[in-house]
């Protein structure tokens, strides 16, 4: 098999940005650039929600959440409108970049455009890519930052915020995130969040 290919140059390239991340997170006694771990997460999800994913779905999920530390949420307001606005942000960084070095790496300018949709979230619940990328990214939430997330919010924001995430999963996702190992705090804010 060739590693010379638009999709292996690409898969490089993302993860070259990905190891820029002066943020690091330990795994298994190894430290690594937190964006890069991340990316490996939600390729690792990609591969449990689909047997066969296309290469421009893997790009898509690899380069979801590119380069975020350059712009921190802390740079826009509180609130949900200050939220919003910084995710549609980070989406729109994320896909131009990602279009960018799919092209450098010999895409079309069609294929580099869809997987920018797919990052961005266009089209969520009709377009299957852009559903991929939101449930890996909902899985990678809930396996690896909801506990923390759960202490810092008050408890009726998080089981709406819990709600919210639910409803954009596809029911393969809800599958998979039910499987997750979770303390019994965690698991019975689940249970509440879905039992409406």
């Amino acid at each position: 098999m060739s590693f010379d290919t638009p999709f292996y140059r690409t898969l490089a390239a993302l993860d070259a940005l990905h190891a820029e991340d002066p943020r690091s997170t330990e795994v298994q006694g190894e430290s690594l650039p937190r964006e890069l771990w991340h990316g490996r997460r939600m390729s690792d999800w990609l591969q449990a929600l689909q047997d066969s994913p296309d290469e421009l779905v893997q790009l898509a999920v690899r380069g979801q959440h590119l380069q975020r530390w350059e712009v921190p949420r802390s740079d826009y307001p509180e609130g949900r409108v200050g939220y919003l606005t910084w995710r549609r942000d980070q989406g729109r960084r994320a896909g131009e970049t990602t279009a960018r070095l799919m092209i450098e790496a010999g895409y079309s300018a069609e294929q580099a455009e869809a997987v920018s949709r797919m990052i961005r979230k266009q089209g969520l619940g009709r377009d299957p890519g852009t559903q991929a990328v939101e449930d890996c990214a909902c899985l990678v939430f809930l396996e690896n930052y909801f506990a923390d997330f759960s202490r810092k919010i008050d408890h009726a924001h998080l089981i709406r915020i819990l709600r919210m995430t639910w409803k954009k999963m596809s029911p393969k996702a809800h599958e998979l995130a039910l499987g997750l190992p979770m303390s019994e705090e965690a698991r019975a804010l689940v249970e509440e969040a879905l039992a409406e």
